[in-house]
């Protein structure tokens, strides 16, 4: 048949390594959440199973990678005290903190839910990090009034603090 494969080198998935777990750490933005029966679900999965998906990493450091997606297979593996984790490093070339947040997220609602709170405060600190409502929006999957309703459940007074407002009227003196 003949087909030409080449095309997958560039995918991470083919490049999966098992890596010590002391140099994979997690992250501290992730806003999803499992509840205690999908964790011990996950944990017999891993048990009887093993690993059949890779935690995505990016590595920060020579040696030292933070999660991207995959912190509750990375939790179990600590939990049952591996020596090493399958990992497929992610986006080598990006290294802002508001890039491995983007990804985090991708991973996370292509998936499922998000606690809104947490997701609140990852709109807030990439705003603080001057990326524009488009960008958040389209790093993160989100219509532009899904971003505005994140930006206001963590308080009007942090996202307009920075604006100059008219002084049109004043309270009058008694």
């Amino acid at each position: 048949m003949g087909t030409d494969l080449s095309w997958t080198a560039m995918h991470p998935v083919s490049r999966v390594q098992w890596v010590p777990i002391e140099q994979v750490h997690a992250n501290d933005y992730n806003p999803n959440a499992v509840a205690p029966p999908e964790m011990a679900l996950l944990r017999l999965s891993i048990e009887v199973d093993g690993y059949t998906q890779p935690i995505v990493v990016w590595q920060v450091q020579d040696k030292e990678y933070e999660v991207v997606d995959g912190f509750h297979r990375y939790r179990v593996g600590l939990d049952l005290g591996l020596s090493h984790l399958p990992v497929v490093i992610v986006n080598c070339d990006r290294t802002e903190r508001e890039d491995r947040i983007a990804s985090t997220i991708r991973h996370n609602r292509a998936r499922g839910k998000h606690q809104v709170g947490q997701m609140s405060e990852i709109v807030q600190e990439l705003a603080r990090r001057n990326l524009s409502d488009a960008k958040i929006g389209r790093e993160l999957g989100m219509e532009p009034d899904e971003v505005l309703r994140l930006k206001q459940i963590s308080g009007l007074a942090e996202i307009f603090a920075d604006q100059e407002f008219s002084e049109a009227w004043e309270a009058a003196e008694q």
